[in-house]
């Protein structure tokens, strides 16, 4: 537009200095055509808002042009560009009458130029500000809806952000409270029921130190075995919180057949720990299904040991096509089985329960409970595994 706007305003003063030269009035067209233009190269300094020293700007800018039409005809197409600079900066009301009053000074300067009355100079100048009006008011709703557009893709984006934002909080919030009910799983099934047994060895041993000091020395002598098995549990806390029973090899089998023996010399006669095993994997057990049925194991042997009051006691690994089975009973005292996340209000203890279920849930398995008063106690924990990829043959061609 500025192009135009300059382009025009040679065009018309080369005209006019052809057709009109030496006249009297040359000097001063020269002069306001000088003016005009620098007063329009001072306009983008002034800025686009519309302050006070830009409206003065443009009144002396329209009013230098009037004059310049009045002496020069010819003068008056350069009033296109000025519909521009009127309507981006006036308000809408005050840049139309601008317009029109632009307008009507072409409309009479063309009827002078002309040599008789032209229908055409009358509905040309009108119908060109009709369309530069038009062309600019569409443009500028078209900036107005692109601005919108981008607040609110401005806005969605940090809405977006802050969501991520807050679902990675949420996530980690998540992972912590994840990771802190896994080590309080780990620590009860190991360390405390470890701790535990010593500390009712330590207690039958005080209490027989000098009635019985063989049957102390054997109290303390399995305290200090408990004390050594939990020692390497803790170790392997340190290293990657698998059972230390799985870490010494011979998998999951040879680990049930350890835990059902050492519990079974713990107990001194007390409870004896039966092991059997029923199938043969079709794959390897992952290492998580095997040290989540060797924590469950321990944890329910330790309630065994602690509140059933049984003699005896079994452990039960069925392989099944698609899934493994732990089973544990007992020939205790039994209780009422409550459903699952039922607690009795007068119940102290017992995080043994709520922790082999976790375990089970997070597997993706179910726990089942049989037990009824006088009854025994049986067990029950099914891990579904992953169907074993098919193998095609080789085509001995």
């Amino acid at each position: 537009m500025h192009a135009a706007f300059f382009l025009l305003l040679g065009a018309s003063l080369t005209r006019f200095l052809m057709r009109h030269p030496g006249e009297a009035r040359t000097p001063w067209i020269i002069a306001l055509s000088i003016t005009l233009a620098v007063l329009y190269l001072l306009g983008p300094v002034l800025g686009s808002r519309p302050t006070p020293r830009r409206l003065v700007w443009l009144g002396v800018l329209v009013l230098v042009w009037m004059v310049l039409v009045v002496l020069a005809p010819s003068f008056a197409w350069c009033a296109v560009p000025l519909f521009y600079t009127g309507l981006r900066i006036l308000p809408p009301r005050a840049a139309l009458a601008l317009v029109a009053l632009l307008t009507a000074f072409v409309v009479a300067a063309q009827l002078r130029l002309a040599e008789g009355f032209d229908p055409n100079l009358v509905l040309a100048p009108p119908a060109v500000a009709a369309v530069a009006t038009a062309v600019f008011v569409h443009m500028q709703r078209q900036a107005v809806r692109q601005r919108e557009l981008a607040g609110r893709q401005r806005e969605l984006i940090d809405d977006l952000l802050r969501t991520r934002r807050e679902l990675a909080a949420t996530e980690r919030r998540e992972g912590t409270l994840a990771e802190r009910q896994r080590l309080s799983m780990e620590i009860h099934d190991t360390l405390a029921q470890g701790l535990s047994s010593q500390q009712m060895l330590l207690q039958a041993a005080d209490r027989t130190w000098t009635a019985d000091p063989d049957a102390a020395r054997r109290h303390v002598r399995t305290a200090t075995g408990i004390a050594e098995r939990n020692l390497a549990e803790a170790r392997r806390f340190v290293h990657d919180l698998a059972p230390a029973d799985l870490a010494e090899g011979g998998g999951l089998e040879a680990a049930l057949e350890a835990l059902a023996a050492r519990e079974s010399a713990q107990a001194e006669g007390a409870l004896t720990v039966h092991c059997h095993v029923e199938g043969t994997p079709g794959a390897p057990l992952p290492d998580r299904v095997q040290s989540a049925l060797l924590r469950i194991a321990q944890g329910a042997l330790a309630n065994v040991r602690e509140h059933s009051g049984a003699t005896a006691a079994g452990l039960t690994l069925t392989h099944l096509d698609d899934r493994v089975v732990l089973d544990v009973g007992d020939n205790g005292r039994g209780f009422t089985a409550e459903p699952a996340g039922v607690r009795s209000p007068d119940t102290v203890r017992g995080h043994g329960l709520p922790a082999i279920r976790a375990r089970v849930h997070q597997l993706g398995g179910t726990l089942t409970i049989e037990s009824a008063p006088g009854e025994g106690t049986v067990l029950s924990a099914a891990i579904p595994l992953a169907p074993a990829p098919l193998t095609v043959p080789e085509d001995p061609a």
